[in-house]
């Protein structure tokens, strides 16, 4: 049925119990998993007012401490895998959309099912922040199991 699954993660207890899920589905498929992490683009403070509230990070800073997150959230999905028995990549890359980085890595990764958590934080604040969750369930062609 599915031979590798791609799990996204943000670091999140959330997104760990999605990954546990993606990993349990695997497990029992005799599949591997992608654990992917996207990094937004790095925005710099435009306003010296707005500097004086919040910490200045230049480009090197802001992708050293993004990579750091990234290993850190991969390496906790890695660890469920391998007690799981459970082959696991790792990938993290930097995309203008959430949504579009995650369907990037599963195509690039030939993956053929996602398996994500949902914050599920309702119609009205999904409607006006958006979600990374419905945009991925909009945009996939493959199945993809949510989990809340």
């Amino acid at each position: 049925m599915f031979k590798n699954i791609l799990i996204p993660t943000d670091g999140s207890k959330l997104a760990l119990k999605g990954a546990k899920a993606g990993i349990r589905l695997a497990k029992a498929l005799g599949a591997r998993v992608t654990a992917v992490y996207v990094i937004p683009p790095f925005i710099p403070v435009a306003s010296s007012e707005a500097s004086a509230y919040a910490p200045m990070f230049t480009l090197p800073d802001y992708r050293r401490a993004s990579e750091a997150a990234a290993r850190k959230a991969l390496e906790a999905v890695a660890a469920e895998a391998e007690q799981a028995h459970v082959m696991c990549r790792t990938r993290f890359l930097t995309a203008p959309k959430v949504h579009e980085g995650i369907l990037k890595v599963a195509r690039g990764s030939k993956c053929d099912a996602i398996a994500m958590a949902s914050h599920g934080r309702g119609a009205v604040v999904s409607a006006l922040l958006g979600s990374v969750t419905n945009r991925v369930l909009a945009h996939s062609k493959l199945p993809v199991l949510v989990t809340r």
